[in-house]
């Protein structure tokens, strides 16, 4: 989950015999579809699809008002035509990812899910193709040291650019236009995957329409009863320390890095008041650009190269670089995933999203005392209440933060060391639901679907929603990415 550009930004069976479920009693699509291929944006694939689109009112409550907008979907078929599975839902993150693109990064994760079951593509309300719901911020490295006035700013002029419409892509608004999706292409039950922000989505459709849910898979865990970013640079600071501890623990990343807790020490107090002007290779042109190596720079690579195991892979390598002068590979780490976020991510919809329904909810939950003593410190709070200050504010389900009580069949997945959504997040959200199971993937970061056999593990689940009886022992020799003992790679 992030917040703003840069700075915030922000998954063999039991039995003997394979189970198929129940043939839903769908009823005829009223949604035109035709025949369309979804292109990667590196144009490494494309996939057959049908796709379409429905049209929908901005506001539901007050459909003649404010005018409609069309909801982007695209529907990969199941490879077995015989097949009568429920179809999934993919429902991204965020808030403000694609749920198309998503898919098309990751269509190899869902392939063995894709053998029995159609995957339904829809772009939430305000990404992708559903009426995009964005603007242009400055990038870390462009904002001044006081870069309050400059956030109002670009605050006010995205306010100014998408008008007052936008408070009408909140998470209650866009479950609605889920369901009615579902109910547009014919389906009666469908199962669920929510990645990250897609977990609140998906277990506030399990609130509201639990007669139309199969099963469910919910990666990277927010809990209902949540404020996203109250807990966060906790989070990140916990997950930091993890991995350092986990090269500290692994013999040969200690023995290259035997000071590393000490360089990190350093860095993080060298770049609280001090900057320096370091000039990398643009990741996008390859053209010199200067920046200034400041707090921000730094604290934002910490926080996104651990979000996967294979990001931070590279990190020990990096301190161990930066704390010997050498900033520059930091520093262009820093700038690529920043973009690479921040490109996926419509911030307006986030925008809507997180003040609305998260910021309002900060009064008595925030410990800026405990918030200061993280790396990442109060620069996140503070940002969110400006940006909140100033953008409109949309309809909420009143117990979109109640704890959630249902018995569907629900997988979640964590991964050990998660910057935004640990392990405990998934433990609270499970206390409500009666038939779950709740995978921890060791040494891991956020996101588990795409690691190991896990997709394996998603499509028997979804093929036999018996958590219960679901066969983990695939998981038992995973290990987390080795790390970098120097930039060329890990040891052999």
């Amino acid at each position: 989950m992030r917040l703003m550009r840069g700075m915030l930004v922000w998954m063999a069976l039991n039995c003997c015999a394979w189970w198929t479920p129940p043939a839903a009693a769908d009823a005829p699509s009223t949604l035109p579809l035709t025949e369309c291929r979804l292109e990667h944006p590196l144009h490494l694939t494309s996939i057959p699809a049908r796709c379409g689109s429905l049209r929908v009112p901005l506001d539901p409550d007050h459909p003649a008002k404010e005018g409609t907008i069309d909801l982007q979907v695209a529907v990969v078929p199941a490879l077995n035509r015989r097949s009568t599975a429920a179809p999934l839902f993919l429902l991204a993150g965020g808030p403000g990812q694609s749920a198309i693109q998503v898919y098309v990064s990751l269509s190899s994760t869902f392939a063995r899910i894709n053998r029995n079951h159609a995957i339904v593509l829809m772009d939430q309300r305000g990404t992708g193709q559903s009426s995009l719901l964005a603007c242009e911020y400055p990038e870390d490295w462009q904002l001044p040291d006081d870069l309050i006035p400059a956030l109002r700013k670009a605050t006010a002029d995205c306010i100014a650019k998408l008008g007052p419409r936008a408070r009408f892509y909140t998470t209650s608004i866009a479950v609605r236009d889920l369901n009615d999706m579902r109910a547009a292409l014919g389906y009666d039950q469908i199962d669920l995957y929510g990645g990250s922000y897609g977990t609140r989505v998906a277990e506030l459709y399990m609130r509201r329409y639990p007669a139309h849910v199969q099963a469910v898979i919910l990666d990277g865990v927010t809990y209902p009863q949540q404020a996203i970013g109250v807990e966060t640079p906790q989070d990140g600071e916990r997950a930091l320390n993890l991995i350092v501890a986990r090269c500290m623990q692994t013999a040969d990343c200690a023995a290259n890095y035997p000071q590393l807790p000490d360089e990190l020490a350093g860095l993080l107090q060298k770049f609280g008041p001090q900057k320096t002007k370091v000039t990398i290779d643009d990741p996008s042109s390859g053209l010199p650009l200067e920046i200034d190596f400041n707090r921000r720079v730094l604290n934002t690579a910490l926080r996104l190269l651990s979000y996967s195991s294979t990001q931070a892979s590279l990190l020990p390598a990096l301190i161990h670089e930066a704390a010997h002068g050498k900033l520059r590979p930091l520093a262009a780490q820093s700038v690529m995933s920043m973009r690479q976020i921040s490109d996926q991510l419509a911030n307006g919809m986030q925008y809507t999203v997180l003040c609305s329904e998260d910021e309002p909810f900060f009064a008595g939950k925030i410990n800026r005392a405990e918030m200061a003593k993280t790396y990442q410190g109060t620069d996140m709070v503070d940002a969110l209440h400006e940006i909140c200050a100033l953008w409109p504010k949309g309809p909420v389900d009143e117990n979109l933060h109640a704890p959630l009580n249902s018995d569907i069949p629900t997988l979640l997945l964590s991964g050990e060391a998660d910057p935004v959504t640990p392990p405990v997040d998934a433990e609270r959200a499970a206390a409500g639901l009666t038939r779950h199971r709740h995978l921890i993937l060791k040494g891991e970061g956020h996101g588990q679907l795409n690691i190991g056999c896990m997709p394996t593990l998603a499509a028997d689940f979804l093929d036999n929603p018996v958590p219960d009886k679901l066969d983990v022992s695939c998981l038992d020799g995973h290990m987390p990415q080795p790390f970098f003992l120097s930039m060329t790679g890990p040891s052999p």
